[in-house]
């Protein structure tokens, strides 16, 4: 037994169920999996002080975190973990064969070990470089560090646990989950809320208020920015629907059956959500080590003013507000080029991801062709071979994967340009997401209807 399996073996994690669960099992999970976080959400750190990431409470949805809270590390270190070895497994630095269940096996290993160690390091470097830090002039100000460290290290694992509650006995991602109950938290407060923003106390928070207000008082800039914050967000939502709904189908049909087949979907966004979560998490990392690195007197990244990237790397990966520039006459040549590169970054960034999410994720023209042909199915008149109907799926899927994970790259940039109600990253993915529920929730609705729909119906998986 190697080392990495030792050591995964002492790593707690959850158990699968022994038996089917039912749908209504299925949905108390994974309600109980998001109240669970709602109220880590809500549970502040015993004896923080200075929150220098408070600034950065916008990226904090895409990590699915609250800086401050006991779950402050959110889903970063699972999807550090998972770029890290994606990139190492896709370059052949590691040769784990994936679609085999021994490689498969060791890779969850890995992956597993992976996780805990960045819990416990972005625990540490989150309080020692100053983001999450003990109150100035504390008693035994070394323990309290030690202290928050600590409940970080706790914290992040209990998101480590609850992500696998919901991938084994609720109804899919608990990461995906989480992301989609905080943007859909954030949205809600951004359109609805009318207490007074802390930077304007003259002005609501939500936009909806501040529109009414707006019209009252005859302000034409707050009308024009108000309207195009909610149309933004309600374009990026049909666009993402209608491209969710958008596949290419293969015919199939049963081979000891004559007669009966069924069709195969490809989606268009073949690996949906799965590269722009990549992608903004590896963003918001940045930004979060920036300022981190800054305060220690080193800007690699770059450096900030008022909270706000301005030099470096942190620059240009944040994206600008190029609309509300140019209702309010500020834009220049260089926010126009910041736009172009953050767009660019996004854009490749989830193409190249796509494409090495297929294959570390089984969804592979070999993969697929191997799961049809379990599956009883073929493609008529194709003789039943595993390199014929291989061939015939690498005419979509390569497409697919790279087509699909650029679309959502230039829906994430395109909100986020437009400045919507959360970050563009962040309504893709919590519109994405809860697609997916609704899709999986209506399946597995279908089966617990209907038992004989099971076998085929879990081809789509």
């Amino acid at each position: 037994m190697s080392l990495v399996s030792k050591i995964s073996n002492y790593i707690p994690e959850v158990t699968g169920p022994e038996k089917k669960l039912s749908f209504n099992d299925k949905l108390k999970w994974t309600g109980l999996v998001l109240l669970m976080y709602f109220v880590l959400l809500h549970i502040p750190l015993y004896g923080l002080g200075q929150n220098a990431l408070a600034q950065f409470e916008s990226l904090s949805t895409i990590l699915g975190a609250s800086f401050g809270s006991l779950i402050s590390l959110g889903i970063g270190p699972i999807v550090t973990a998972s770029i890290i070895l994606q990139l190492l497994v896709g370059s052949k630095i590691l040769n784990i064969e994936i679609t085999s269940t021994e490689g498969r096996k060791k890779f969850n290993e890995l992956q597993k070990v992976f996780i805990l160690l960045f819990v416990v390091f972005e625990a540490i470097i989150y309080v020692i470089m100053g983001g999450l830090a003990p109150a100035v002039g504390a008693l035994n100000y070394q323990f309290m560090e030690l202290v928050l460290i600590m409940q970080l290290i706790v914290g992040g694992y209990m998101i480590v646990l609850m992500d696998g509650v919901a991938k084994k006995w609720g109804f899919g991602s608990g990461v995906s989950l989480f992301i989609a109950a905080g943007v859909s938290r954030e949205i809600f407060i951004a359109a609805f809320s009318p207490f007074a923003s802390p930077l304007n106390p003259d002005v609501p928070v939500g936009k909806i208020p501040y529109l009414i207000q707006a019209l009252g008082s005859g302000d034409a800039t707050g009308v024009l920015l108000s309207l195009v914050a909610v149309f933004a967000t309600i374009l990026v939502f049909v666009i993402s629907i209608y491209g969710s709904s958008m596949k290419v189908e293969i015919p199939l049909s049963f081979g000891r059956m004559r007669g009966h087949g069924m069709r195969w979907p490809l989606k268009f966004m073949y690996t949906s959500n799965i590269p722009v979560i990549l992608v903004a998490a590896l963003m918001a990392n940045i930004q979060l080590w920036g300022r981190l690195l800054e305060n220690w007197g080193l800007p690699i990244f770059g450096t900030f003013i008022d909270g706000t990237p301005a030099t470096g790397l942190v620059k240009w990966v944040n994206s600008p507000n190029v609309v509300r520039s140019l209702v309010l006459g500020n834009a220049s040549g260089e926010l126009i080029l910041q736009a172009i590169v953050y767009t660019l970054i996004l854009v490749f960034g989830s193409a190249l991801f796509s494409v090495l999410w297929v294959k570390t994720a089984n969804m592979s023209a070999d993969a697929q062709a191997k799961q049809i042909l379990s599956s009883g199915l073929q493609i008529p008149g194709f003789r039943r071979d595993a390199r014929v109907l291989e061939s015939i799926l690498n005419r979509y899927i390569p497409s697919l994967t790279v087509m699909g994970g650029a679309l959502v790259g230039v829906l994430a940039a395109l909100a986020d340009l437009l400045g919507a109600l959360s970050r563009g990253t962040g309504i893709l993915l919590a519109v994405m997401i809860i697609y997916q529920f609704y899709e999986r929730i209506a399946k597995e609705h279908a089966m617990d209807m209907h038992p004989s729909l099971k076998k085929i119906m879990s081809s789509d998986d």
